[in-house]
């Protein structure tokens, strides 16, 4: 498999000291014979879980994210920036790989990237292969699988309890025993395990148990997983200074996925009274059943209805306890990145936040991620490189997360291997204007062997939902968004005779994939 022509552009600064390429792709790197060299910056690697892109730095001006706001105005931000499928583990699999899910064969939340590419090189190996000391903390890999051959010391994660409430977490035991003592399995079991590794290649799939949507205890922030994660991330990062060798440290962070469980001082950032519901209630004019999700994610909790509308007053509560739980993360964020300065670290680090997914928060009449639509692929993600060019600087050049396991070689000097599906984003963090890719590409699968492919162009959004097994194979429904004329995709007009060509120029190059879609290069 071919990968994309790289960039080379010439040196645009240097360092005061050293004379380093502020922004180099790396490839004097690549010239050198030494196969195993260490790159010239360490890593810090930030994933956080089910974050959209509503973030003070991204124009949410009624966010509290001043954490996540700093570390924009210091990198670039990548304004319209997709994941390749809008779920957990596939996404988490194809930015750690940087394959695509259709190369992954990673499409639900039970099986292991190593099932069916077991000799894949992710992103983390490659720089524990090119002498740097890897670590992984907390969510990185979807939980349960997490990557053994990716670290250099076992992947370490909290020990602290989701709900800080001892009823809450009383009633949840209760239940599982209950559905346990009737044959109901509440817990996910390994099918399969590699027997050199130990990796857990398949898990089984579980009846989920769960207490309320959201909670919010007056206790301190490392009651709960992410401050936890964020002590440990601190005390190694103390650790890091005194050693020789360049860091790759992956800092995963749990909220805001659900139960939106944070502390009240972050939920007394929200007033109730100032919480708004979203403008766009309905589901899309004319959309095919295919892209509708159910919001089973949200339903499943205790105070949640099955099936029916969620009482507005609810919808509220959720919408503040999510906000809540953001920015008790972007709380984490800064104390990270202020360890990062204490240590004298942050001027050979290179910084990369991003969230796995977007998250529907009642637009489109969804509750959860799970879907094509705009809101739930688009992701942030910001990249900080020390002396850039260019920092604080904002990009609408569409990208993917394929493109940070190139990007981050190429900007620690390291070689780009063959088999990458992304494309390096430094010209772009150079030239945050310049014409870029033409297209960006996410899929969905659906029940009865039905896959949607949606492209994202500079104008549209265009899907066709695809029968792949059984009987009737091929197209079976389109969606086409023009986000020119309708900024929150609320009308499907694929349907419409006068968009017959523009269906029929989008699904050629829709046809043509992502290689059809690369940056032309000078």
């Amino acid at each position: 498999m071919s990968r994309p022509v790289r960039v080379n552009l010439a040196v645009i600064g240097l360092f005061f000291l050293g004379c380093v390429p502020l922004l180099s792709t790396g490839a004097e790197k690549q010239k050198e014979p030494e196969a195993k060299k260490p790159g010239r910056y360490n890593v810090l690697f930030i994933a956080i879980d089910d974050l959209r892109p509503e973030l003070g730095c991204y124009g949410a001006s009624h966010m509290k994210t001043p954490n996540i706001d700093r570390l924009a105005s210091q990198g670039t931000l990548f304004g319209r920036a997709y994941c390749q499928q809008a779920v957990c583990n596939p996404s988490r699999a194809s930015l750690l790989t940087g394959l695509r899910p259709d190369t992954t064969k990673i499409y639900n939340l039970s099986t292991h990237f190593r099932a069916n590419l077991p000799d894949v090189v992710t992103l983390p190996q490659h720089f524990k292969n090119h002498g740097y000391f890897t670590q992984g903390l907390c969510k990185i890999y979807h939980g349960g699988l997490d990557d053994p051959q990716s670290w250099s010391v076992p992947h370490w994660g909290p020990r602290a309890n989701t709900y800080f409430s001892k009823k809450i977490r009383n009633q949840i035991r209760k239940t599982r025993r209950e559905l346990e003592a009737k044959g109901i399995s509440t817990v996910k079991r390994p099918l399969k395990v590699d027997p050199k590794t130990g990796t857990i290649l398949q898990r089984s799939t579980r009846r989920p148990v769960h207490g309320p949507s959201w909670e919010a205890p007056d206790v301190p922030d490392n009651t709960f997983h992410d401050g936890q994660t964020a002590d440990r991330a601190i005390e190694l990062l103390g650790q890091f200074k005194k050693q020789d060798k360049p860091f790759f440290l992956a800092v995963g962070f749990i909220r805001p996925h659900l139960p939106f469980v944070s502390p009240k001082r972050y939920f007394d950032l929200y007033p109730p009274e100032s919480i708004t519901l979203a403008d766009n209630p309905n589901p899309p004019d004319n959309v095919p059943e295919l892209a509708m999700s159910g919001s089973k994610e949200l339903r499943d909790y205790a105070d949640i209805p099955e099936k029916g509308p969620i009482p507005e007053e609810t919808m509220r509560k959720v919408v503040r306890a999510y906000r809540a739980s953001a920015s008790y993360t972007d709380a984490q964020v800064g104390r990270v990145m202020a360890e990062l300065e204490k240590q004298g670290l942050r001027d050979n680090t290179v910084v990369v936040l991003w969230g796995d997914h977007g998250w529907h928060l009642g637009e489109h009449a969804i509750w959860g991620k799970m879907t094509n639509f705009e809101i739930a692929t688009r992701v942030p993600m910001i990249i900080s490189v020390p002396g850039q060019t260019k920092p604080g600087a904002r990009t609408e050049a569409l990208s993917e997360f394929v493109d940070i396991y190139p990007t981050l070689c190429d900007l620690c000097g390291l070689p780009v291997p063959e088999s990458l599906e992304g494309t390096s984003l430094v010209p772009v963090m150079n030239q945050p204007d310049r014409p870029w890719k033409k297209a960006t590409f996410s899929q969905y699968p659906r029940a009865g062997g039905h896959m949607g492919y949606t492209m994202r162009t500079d104008r549209y959004r265009y899907t066709e939902w695809r029968k792949l097994k059984g009987k009737n194979k091929g197209v079976v429904a389109r969606e086409l968004y023009d986000y020119q004329t309708d900024p929150q995709g609320n009308t499907n007009i694929a349907g419409d005779p006068k968009n017959a060509q523009l269906v029929a120029d989008l699904s050629r190059q829709l046809a043509k994939g992502w290689k059809g879609a690369l940056p032309k290069t000078e």
